[in-house]
């Protein structure tokens, strides 16, 4: 864990090493996925039996393909009480908050009697991919596959590895609450490839949407174009910019609960108060003795966690831009001015109450989120992903005058003359 304070003199050097550092694997996996998605391409069914036996140890013509919807609804039925409420909680909360991003269209006539607008209609099929084994999140499927089922996507497959032939009964459950119709038992690239280039079990899609390794990430990064793609995420991130009348043990929970992801994942703490920075370190060593998560978690606070010590927390906030990172907490008692402050991050969480790890489940707004700065230029996962737009116009004779000679004459101009005629033959 490294500290900086805006007063050293290193301090921009430092800091935009922070900003460039780069924590996604070392592995060069374009290779291996190029191979995995031409194999599957080429050989459709049997690449898919022989990767997902070799990676998984799943035989699939003995241990099933598919998992039956029957099985998803038994699975929710035989949740404890408790967890299915949470779970029914997070999905209706979810879905309302989704439910207010659906687009609407536009239909207008303007003053040159030129009908024009636009409508949004849904694709026909999505692929929501669901991490198996150690990181299986029934959380991750509801929100992919809510948000689709909102834009009115009529097929949805699920994908999900089932490594030595275990099902997680939780994403099953998960599967039957968000209304899936298709759950595959097959992952990794090999899954990603079925789901745009299809095989004769499972039937192409049009977008391909959720998170995984980086073998997946890839995947979609090399599909993109054959299918829409929701984004190609990195190692999680979470930014806090506290004071010093934050209880500290608060706020080193909230800087765990994303190092417990994963050893690349980053937290990063701006605070105006050397005392309760030291006070925050102090918490988070605490804490990581009782925790269950804390291997992964502490080489990933040694690793890849910072300090910034800041003179006013306003001076933290075109810090915070420049990381443009994935989850921003902004803990004080009136967050909205430096809020309002802020430019570019995947979601914000404001307030001293309102912790993280809350948008990771119920509250409602999506956790798929862009991380590695894309929140530069990116979104969170929303009903528009699964949904495109088709413009339109309709001119009659008079309109047409009024904008058919400039429209002659700039087709002239770049030298397209059937362009021209196009319009002049109905002048």
């Amino acid at each position: 864990m490294i500290r900086l304070s805006t007063r050293d003199a290193s301090f921009t050097r430092d800091f935009a090493a922070l900003v460039d550092a780069r924590r996604e694997s070392d592995a060069d996996v374009t290779r291996d996925v190029s191979n995995i998605l031409r194999s599957v391409r080429e050989e459709g069914d049997a690449a898919l039996r022989a990767f997902t036996q070799k990676l998984d140890g799943h035989d699939l013509d003995d241990g099933g393909w598919s998992i039956p919807l029957a099985d998803c609804a038994a699975a929710f039925d035989a949740l404890d009480p408790v967890l299915r409420d949470a779970l029914e909680l997070a999905a209706a909360r979810i879905r309302a908050y989704h439910e207010k991003q659906r687009p609407a269209g536009s239909d207008f006539t303007d003053e040159a009697g030129v009908r024009l607008g636009a409508r949004w209609r849904p694709v026909d099929a999505a692929g929501i991919y669901v991490p198996g084994g150690r990181a299986a999140y029934p959380s991750t499927l509801l929100m992919n596959a809510i948000p689709a089922k909102v834009a009115g996507v009529e097929r949805l497959v699920v994908v999900t590895p089932t490594p030595k032939g275990a099902i997680n009964p939780l994403v099953l459950a998960a599967a039957h609450l968000a209304g899936a119709d298709e759950v595959w038992r097959i992952g990794g690239a090999q899954a990603v490839a079925a789901l745009a280039w299809g095989t004769d079990r499972i039937a192409r899609v049009d977008v391909v949407t959720g998170p995984g390794n980086a073998w997946v990430a890839e995947a979609k990064r090399q599909v993109y174009g054959v299918v829409g793609i929701d984004m190609v995420a990195g190692p999680s991130e979470i930014v806090v910019v506290a004071d010093g009348a934050n209880d500290p043990d608060w706020i080193a929970a909230d800087l765990l609960s994303q190092a417990e992801h994963d050893v690349t994942t980053q937290s990063i703490l701006f605070t105006d108060s050397a005392e309760f920075a030291d006070s925050v370190v102090a918490a988070v060593e605490r804490q990581l003795l009782e925790l269950p998560t804390r291997d992964t978690a502490r080489i990933a606070w040694e690793a890849n966690g910072a300090i910034v010590l800041v003179d006013t927390l306003e001076q933290a906030m075109p810090l915070v831009d420049a990381l443009a990172p994935e989850h921003v907490e902004i803990a004080v008692d009136d967050p909205q001015p430096l809020f309002d402050m802020m430019r570019h991050a995947g979601s914000a969480f404001l307030g001293r109450y309102t912790p993280e790890a809350i948008g990771d489940y119920v509250a409602g707004p999506n956790h798929v989120l862009p991380t590695g700065r894309r929140a530069r230029f990116a979104s969170g996962l929303g009903v528009t992903d699964f949904m495109k737009r088709t413009s339109f116009l309709q001119l009659d004779p008079a309109s047409l005058a009024k904008l058919g000679p400039a429209t002659v004459a700039l087709a002239e101009a770049e030298g397209l003359p059937a362009h021209a005629q196009s319009v002049a033959r109905r002048l």
